[in-house]
């Protein structure tokens, strides 16, 4: 049931969507295609207007009903495996133009949060915001130390709103779900329950602070790649105090090219950097759209670096993940389509009763016109989408990591072809995977496990002679068993000990008839054994022969 709240904002969305035309494009699905005529009753639609296309339709009517829709779109937008591609376009665009709520409420929430004026804390404070977004706000301000920060604060009353507005989508998701054949398949309730993971992760400060410092320390070797410092004495679940940075925006390119930077070295590196974060450390940020990045300008005693901001969204690779993402792209490489097949359902992606050959076609139907152009015109995230959607035709389970790992990939191409457009990033990323496969699957990746695992190996091993002296005691003095319950076991054991039995029985018949049969021979040749060996001879081979044949009955 939908509270009060809920009710009052569905009407309210359902005004937005009519003022946008959406309702137009509803009765023009085949659901709604035969009541059709109730459209023309409503006064609105008296007046032909144009709207536009679908994809700006929804855009709009998004950025019309506020900063979490905004939010849900760009996560949605991600999603191109589900979404026809214009409307997956037009919700890339979608930005967070949220209007700034007042200094002088984030000053408050700051002073509530440390219990003391801001004057006790900063040295100084600028309540203008740098930045505005959905979920929070962005200040500049001084330690007292005279240190240059950011003061990221949470909205105020945000967490109510998006309770309130994800219960509503849970229950929009369950309806569709329900009555569109399509919404399965969409799995709009796990999408919505994705975006709601993400949201609330995002309402904690705590967390992101975590993921910039966990980033930092991968890179604390990387001269040419920098991430901010979090300043842990004055962050808290609704506030996050770092070092603010200064740079040139990646997107700026005429301002990039005048300070000197290698634009080519710049759109390489990026590729480079994705590569390590997503194979190296399994650990990538998943939210690398130009207003993250930013490069300083080049010194005599300093070249350009790399800086990158807002660390809310961050995602992982298992080992599977990445031997999934690894051998496929290079099997791609080699055009070897049956491999990409083969590992899909090897790796448990695909249905096991899957046929291999039906998927590997599919793949090939799909993947093999990309290759009309040169392999750097090539898109490395147009490949992962379409190797996605082709799986889940077949039933596979898209998983987050997977998703984000995609809108990562998609970004950081799109921004590395802005500053040098003739990149080849399959040149640039082949040598990083390689090089991880050589890692991970040959000698350098068993000497390296090896490695990893003596010091486990080696603090259990003084204690390895009293277990196996234990082991050989309780052998020897008949008090080692193997406790077996299984029914099914027992069954197995009576059919094995009644099959040694008749093999014992044919056994000893055959050797019978095997002896009699050379008693008699030997009589035969006037050999003398003993005076009654013919009748023993006879009397053997019957005994064998009824033993063999009951034993063969069985």
């Amino acid at each position: 049931m939908l509270t009060p709240g809920q009710l009052l904002r569905l009407f309210y969305i359902q005004r937005v969507l009519i003022k946008h035309g959406l309702d137009e494009i509803l009765f023009a699905t085949k659901y709604l295609r035969p009541v059709r005529y109730l459209f023309y009753l409503f006064p609105w639609n008296w007046v032909k207007r144009d709207y536009g296309p679908r994809g700006k339709r929804l855009r709009l009517a998004i950025e019309e009903l506020g900063p979490i829709y905004v939010k849900f779109g760009q996560i949605l937008s991600t999603r191109r495996d589900l979404l026809p591609k214009d409307i997956a376009d037009e919700l890339a665009k979608l930005q967070d133009n949220v209007p700034a709520f007042p200094g002088s409420e984030a000053r408050r929430i700051i002073e509530t949060v440390y219990e003391k004026p801001l004057t006790d804390v900063f040295l100084d404070f600028d309540e203008t915001p740098l930045a505005s977004a959905s979920i929070a706000q962005v200040h500049a301000a001084k330690l007292k130390n005279g240190k240059d920060i950011i003061v990221k604060v949470i909205r105020p009353g945000i967490e109510r709103n998006i309770r309130r507005d994800i219960g509503l989508m849970r229950y929009l998701a369950h309806k569709a779900e329900q009555i569109y054949s399509e919404g399965k398949s969409l799995r709009l309730q796990g999408v919505v329950a994705e975006f709601e993971k993400t949201l609330f992760g995002e309402l904690d400060l705590m967390l992101e602070a975590a993921n910039a410092s966990q980033l930092r320390r991968n890179f604390e070797d990387e001269d040419r790649y920098y991430v901010p410092e979090v300043e842990w004495e004055y962050t808290r679940r609704n506030v996050l105090v770092m070092e603010r940075i200064f740079g040139i925006p990646v997107s700026d390119i005429d301002e990039l090219r005048a300070a000197g930077v290698d634009l080519k070295w710049l759109a390489e590196y990026g590729v480079e950097i994705f590569f390590k974060q997503g194979f190296r450390d399994s650990f990538f940020h998943a939210d690398m759209h130009p207003g993250n990045i930013f490069v300083t300008k080049p010194e005599p005693d300093q070249p350009s670096r790399v800086m990158v901001v807002d660390f809310g969204i961050m995602s992982s690779l298992t080992e599977f993940d990445q031997r999934y993402l690894a051998e496929n792209f290079l099997a791609f490489l080699n055009r070897d389509y049956q491999k990409v097949a083969e590992l899909h359902v090897e790796s448990g992606w695909i249905p096991a009763g899957t046929r291999v050959d039906e998927f590997e076609f599919a793949i090939r139907a799909v993947c093999e016109p990309l290759f009309d152009r040169p392999l750097k015109d090539i898109s490395f995230g147009d490949v992962l989408l379409r190797l996605l959607q082709t799986a889940r035709r077949f039933h596979m389970e898209i998983l987050p990591q997977l998703v984000l790992l995609q809108k990562t990939i998609v970004n950081i191409e799109g921004v590395g072809r802005q500053l040098y457009p003739e990149l080849d990033l399959w040149k640039t990323a082949r040598p990083q995977l390689e090089r991880w496969m050589s890692e991970r699957l040959g000698v350098r990746g068993l000497l390296k496990g090896a490695r990893e695992n003596l010091p486990h190996w080696i603090d259990r091993l003084p204690d390895m002679p009293n277990k196996l002296i234990d082991l050989v005691d309780r052998m020897r003095d008949g008090k080692l068993q193997f406790e077996n319950k299984s029914q099914d076991i027992r069954e197995l054991r009576k059919e094995l000990k009644a099959y040694n039995q008749r093999t014992v029985r044919a056994l000893i018949g055959s050797g019978a008839m095997l002896s009699a049969a050379i008693i008699y021979g030997l009589h035969e040749k006037s050999v003398t054994v003993f005076a009654g060996a013919p009748l023993i001879a006879w009397i053997a081979a019957g005994f064998g022969f009824v033993i063999l044949l009951s034993a063969m009955r069985e």
